[in-house]
C-alpha cells in the first residue's frame, strides 16, 4: 500500500473575513481568519488509543492481517487498520469518509498512526482479502472475548441473519434476495452474539440470495469451537430459520442446549385448535401453552397462544381460521424440568440481538461499507465488528454498567476538540473542556484508564 506522496502547498497571504451575524441585540459582525494550530475536533480519541495499547490490539492486527511486502514504502497494514477503526468511530461510513480525516491533522498522531490512509490506499488494501485472510482476520472476535469471566450458567449464544442492501449492486457477492422490502440487491451476513456480554462472537458475510440456514451449522461450529476455554455455552437460541435438523445436529453432537422456532407448518397447526383440554393457563393473562411429542428424541415442541385482546405486543403468527389470537412453537432439548413458560421466556431475550444489528449497521456503518472484492467487505465487516467489542470492553474498563451506543460515546467521549502540540519536545493534547464538573469527570476518564482493573467506576457517560 504506497503512501501518498504529498507536498506542502503554497500559502497565500492570511485574510480576515468580515460576516454579519443577526443575533437579538443587533447584527454584529464575526472575524474569520485562518490558523496553523494543530487541531483536531476528535481528541477523545486518544482514550481509545489508549485502551487500544492496553489490549495489546497493535500486535494481534499484525499477526492476521495479510502484509504486502512489495514496496519499501508501503504503509503499515497495521495502521491502515487502525485508521479505519478510528475513522468509523468519528463517524465514517465510507471509505472516502475515513480517507477524509486527513483533513484533521492531529488524528494520526493522536490515534498512534503514520497517517490516515487515502481512500485509494484503503480501497488497494481491501482488495488484497481472500477467503483464507478473512478466516485468519476472524479471530480477532474471540480475542475480544478473551477478558471476559465465566459465567456460571454459561452463556447464551443467540444466531440470526439479515439483509444488507446494495442497491448499485455491482460488488462481487451482491444478488436479489428476500428482504423486509422485498426482493432487492443484498448480501446475507450470518451473526452470533453473546446476549449476556452484548459482543459478537462470530460473522460470516454470504451472497445475498442465500438461503438463512445455508452454512449456519459450519458456522455455528466454528464459532463455538474457537470461543475462550472460560467462555462455555449454554443455550443456542435462533428464529425459524436455524430451526433446520442440520443445527440442531451440530449443537447436539457438541453438547449444546437449544431453541430454535419451529415453522407453524401444518402438523403444527393442528396442535393451533381450540381444545382447551390442551392448553394450560399461565400466570401471564392471556397466554397459555401446551406441549406435545416431537419428531427427535430428546426434544420438545412448546406451543404458544397468546390473545391479541389482552397482549396486544404478542409476537408470533396469526392463523386466519383462529381469529384473535397469535401462535409461536419452539422446538428444544432443554429437561423436562424447564417449563413450558420458562422456555417461552428464555426464548424472548433473543429479540435483543436485533439492536447489536442495528447499531452494527447503523452506527458503525457496516450497511454501507462495501469494496467490490467479496472478502474484502467482510474484512471491512471484521474490523467495524472488532471496534464494536472493544467499545463494549472500553465501557466494562471505566466501570459502565449499561452499555452506551457508539453514537453517545462519540459525542460525550470521542468527539473532544483538542489542540495538539509539543510543549517541551513532548507531545501534549489539551482537550476543549470547559467547567469544574466536566473537568473532574474527564479526570476520572483518564485516572481510570491509567489505574488498576476494578477500581471506582466513572460517571455515566449517558450524563
Amino acid at each position: 500500500m504506497k503512501r501518498k506522496q504529498t507536498q506542502e502547498p503554497r500559502r497565500e497571504a492570511d485574510q480576515t473575513v468580515r460576516l454579519q451575524i443577526d443575533t437579538k441585540s443587533g447584527t454584529p459582525s464575526i472575524r474569520i481568519s485562518f490558523t496553523d494550530q494543530r487541531l483536531t475536533a476528535h481528541g477523545g480519541l486518544a482514550v481509545w488509543s489508549h485502551f487500544l495499547q492496553q489490549k495489546d490490539v497493535r500486535r494481534q492486527l499484525r499477526e492476521l492481517l495479510p502484509h504486502d511486502p512489495s514496496s519499501p514504502n508501503a504503509y503499515d497494514p497495521t495502521d491502515i487498520a487502525l485508521g479505519y477503526m478510528g475513522g468509523i468511530l468519528c463517524g465514517a461510513d465510507k471509505l472516502s469518509r475515513v480517507a477524509w480525516l486527513q483533513s484533521d491533522a492531529a488524528v494520526a498522531e493522536v490515534t498512534g498512526i503514520e497517517a490516515v490512509a487515502s481512500q485509494s490506499t484503503l480501497s488497494r488494501f481491501f482488495g488484497v482479502f481472500t477467503q483464507r485472510t478473512c478466516q485468519v482476520l476472524a479471530g480477532l472476535h474471540p480475542k475480544a472475548l478473551a477478558s471476559l469471566p465465566s459465567h456460571h450458567d454459561g452463556y447464551t449464544l443467540d444466531l440470526d441473519s439479515w439483509a444488507l442492501l446494495h442497491e448499485d449492486g455491482g460488488q462481487e457477492g451482491v444478488a436479489v434476495g428476500y428482504t423486509r422490502h422485498g426482493l432487492k440487491p443484498c448480501h446475507r451476513p450470518l451473526l452470533a452474539g453473546l446476549a449476556e456480554a452484548k459482543m459478537i462472537a462470530g460473522y460470516w458475510l454470504r451472497s445475498g440470495n442465500t438461503a438463512c440456514v445455508n452454512g449456519a451449522a459450519e458456522f455455528l461450529r466454528q464459532t463455538v469451537m474457537a470461543l475462550p476455554k472460560q467462555v462455555r455455552i449454554g443455550l443456542v437460541r435462533g428464529d425459524s430459520g436455524f430451526g433446520d435438523r442440520s443445527v440442531q445436529e451440530v449443537c447436539e453432537s457438541m453438547g449444546l442446549k437449544f431453541i430454535f422456532v419451529a415453522r407453524l407448518t401444518q402438523k403444527v397447526q393442528t396442535l393451533c385448535r381450540h381444545d382447551e383440554a390442551a392448553w394450560h393457563s399461565t400466570e401471564v393473562a392471556g397466554l397459555s401453552v401446551q406441549e406435545a411429542p416431537w419428531e427427535r428424541p430428546g426434544q420438545r415442541l412448546v406451543v404458544i397462544r397468546q390473545r391479541v385482546e389482552q397482549r396486544p405486543q404478542a409476537g408470533g403468527k396469526t392463523l386466519l381460521e383462529l381469529e384473535g389470537y397469535r401462535f409461536q412453537a419452539l422446538v428444544t432439548n432443554l429437561p423436562p424440568s424447564v417449563t413450558a413458560l420458562v422456555v417461552w421466556r428464555r426464548y424472548n431475550g433473543r429479540a435483543d440481538l436485533e439492536n447489536r444489528i442495528k447499531e452494527l449497521g447503523e452506527q458503525f456503518g457496516i450497511k454501507r461499507l462495501c469494496v467490490q472484492n467479496f472478502w474484502g467487505t467482510e474484512a471491512m465487516h471484521h474490523l467495524a465488528i472488532t471496534a464494536y467489542n472493544l467499545c463494549v470492553l472500553l465501557q466494562r474498563r471505566l466501570g459502565q454498567l449499561e452499555n452506551c451506543q457508539l453514537n453517545t460515546l462519540r459525542w460525550r467521549l470521542f468527539r473532544r476538540a483538542a489542540v495538539w502540540s509539543r510543549t517541551g519536545g513532548k507531545p501534549t493534547l489539551k482537550l476543549a473542556v470547559h467547567g469544574d464538573a466536566e473537568r473532574r469527570w474527564w479526570r476520572q476518564i483518564l485516572n481510570k484508564l491509567t489505574a488498576l482493573p476494578n477500581c471506582n467506576a466513572v460517571g455515566s457517560l449517558q450524563a
